[in-house]
């Protein structure tokens, strides 16, 4: 790979970008939610089979193409390819066409960045050797498309690799790179509490064990862990993304639930 980089790598990455720009810019305006990326995935396996590639359906919507090169470190790269369940409001001119779901965390930019990175070692075989794994992992938002891949028999359908990059983009000044010394993203854990009380009419709310006080009195506490549990310097985001009970204004629910995330 030295002898590639040294053969002016930034080059043929210039080469490349209008047609990284003109894919970036199809997989923004056509989203797709999570596990169900089929355009996505098609979209994909026709640029690897321009590229001369074979490729493989892992998981339902799970892509994957293995480059082998001689002898060499195997080297798997992974980006996924889902979209969130948003309204784009944005104003691009290539805005997404798909209304409520957008590509609000990058996952269109993963995928071309992989395929970019498919694309130069594959036209320069002479400068590496080795096996390059790409995968394009769908339902990263929800944890089902990793779980589907593995479920399929990834680990079975493809070489060991001797090191993994599962790069995530994250906001910077435009035409930088920014990097920092030690951690830079962190774990994240989703959890589901579902609070159980006693329904009772509106009118009669003494006869009832009302979840939504208790759901509330919980979100205010939860509030309080990160400012006043946690070390100050130390990392930690304790957000509450739903809360949810009831159906009527007039009716106290028998239960409500909580969606929380965590991150450290």
């Amino acid at each position: 790979m030295s002898e590639l980089l040294g053969a002016g790598l930034a080059d043929q990455v210039a080469r490349h970008l209008p047609w990284l720009r003109d894919l970036y810019r199809h997989l923004h305006r056509h989203p797709e939610l999570s596990v169900a990326e089929h355009a996505t995935a098609d979209q994909i396996e026709r640029e690897l089979t321009a590229l001369g590639l074979e490729s493989q359906r892992i998981g339902g919507t799970g892509v994957v193409a293995v480059i082998g090169n001689g002898e060499g470190p195997t080297v798997l790269a992974r980006a996924d390819i889902d979209a969130l369940p948003m309204q784009e409001g944005t104003g691009l001119d290539y805005v997404s066409q798909t209304p409520g779901v957008m590509h609000a965390c990058g996952h269109d930019a993963h995928a071309v960045a992989l395929l970019g990175a498919v694309r130069v070692p594959s036209e320069h075989r002479e400068g590496w050797s080795g096996t390059y794994i790409a995968v394009f992992q769908p339902g990263e938002e929800t944890a089902a498309g990793a779980r589907a891949m593995i479920e399929d028999g990834l680990r079975d359908r493809v070489p060991t690799p001797d090191v993994a990059l599962s790069q995530h983009v994250m906001p910077t000044a435009a035409k930088t790179i920014g990097t920092v010394t030690g951690p830079v993203l962190s774990a994240d854990e989703s959890l589901r509490i579902t609070i159980h009380g006693r329904g009772a009419h509106g009118s009669m709310p003494h006869t009832s064990v009302d979840p939504v006080v208790l759901a509330s009195s919980v979100v205010l506490r939860l509030q309080t862990i990160v400012s006043r549990e946690v070390e100050p310097g130390q990392f930690a985001v304790v957000a509450v993304g739903a809360l949810t009970a009831g159906t009527m204004a007039n009716i106290i629910p028998d239960a409500a639930e909580l969606l929380l995330n965590i991150r450290t």
